[in-house]
């Protein structure tokens, strides 16, 4: 008997988000499309923070970051939210998320590694953040109630999933009505080759999962999102994902003219109804 290939993905991704925190620990810097790589070279998790929020945040909190951009500042957080991160990693969303939506909101923060569970309760002890709870659970699998949320953030997680019309029907389902998806993605514009698609190791790191953006749009939409918008904040060239493709074992020259420019970093807006 076979696996299903969204078995094979989340086992991929598991392994890959848990060496991450450890390697966080150890006061590594890792990749979100490679495997290693100082941060500062990165052309996904390069860049995304400033220097002062960097500055506010435990180390291993920034070494952990796997995003694609900084959706804390983007979903333009108001004291009182409440708030959730899918797929929150090292905590750095959920960190800098807490400081703003303070003093009477609260971030919650979900991811299904361990690892990276444990890490981000110590970064927020470290931090001494307070209004912050991390749980253990799966994006397609959101263990809080309907309507109890008023923002959900994400960074570069949404893609990584097999089953995305299943996470943003239960981000829909928990969102309060009124309530905001404010996320980071990775998006796709034109057709992605097989080969891509194909690539267990590429789903983990980023790049086979990615929606393109028109299909994006059509699946906020049949959860039930309005005021839907998609906005790029960085376009990636084949030199950016050269590395990962050779690691995955592809011909990056024959793919180059198929791939240069259509991957995207985005922001990702929806709106659930008033009513």
């Amino acid at each position: 008997m076979t696996s299903e290939p969204g078995n094979d993905i989340k086992r991929v991704v598991l392994e890959k988000y848990g060496k991450a925190a450890v390697q966080a620990v150890q006061s590594v810097s890792v990749s979100c499309c490679g495997t290693h790589a100082g941060s500062c070279c990165d052309p996904v998790t390069s860049d995304l923070y400033s220097p002062d929020e960097q500055s506010a945040l435990p180390q291993q909190a920034v070494l952990a970051s796997l995003g694609c951009g900084n959706p804390t500042t983007l979903a333009q957080l108001q004291p009182d939210d409440v708030v959730l991160d899918l797929g929150s990693g090292g905590g750095i969303d959920v960190l800098l998320s807490a400081r703003r939506v303070a003093p009477g909101g609260k971030v919650y923060g979900l991811d299904m590694t361990d690892e990276m569970l444990a890490l981000a309760r110590e970064n927020a002890a470290k931090a001494g953040v307070e209004n912050v709870e991390f749980l253990k659970g799966e994006i397609e699998h959101i263990p809080l109630p309907d309507d109890s949320v008023d923002v959900i953030i994400s960074n570069c997680v949404i893609n990584l999933s097999a089953d995305k019309d299943r996470v943003l029907g239960e981000a829909f389902r928990v969102l309060r009505p009124g309530g905001r998806l404010a996320i980071s993605d990775i998006v796709v514009r034109g057709a992605v080759p097989q080969e891509i698609r194909r690539s267990i190791e590429l789903w983990a790191g980023c790049m086979a999962g990615a929606l393109e953006e028109q299909e994006f749009e059509r699946k906020l939409n049949s959860a039930g999102f309005v005021n839907i918008s998609i906005e790029p904040t960085r376009v990636y060239r084949v030199d950016d994902a050269g590395k990962a493709l050779a690691e995955a074992g592809l011909d990056v020259a024959a793919l180059a003219p198929q791939i240069d420019g259509r991957f995207m970093a985005a922001f990702v807006r929806g709106e659930k109804p008033q009513v």
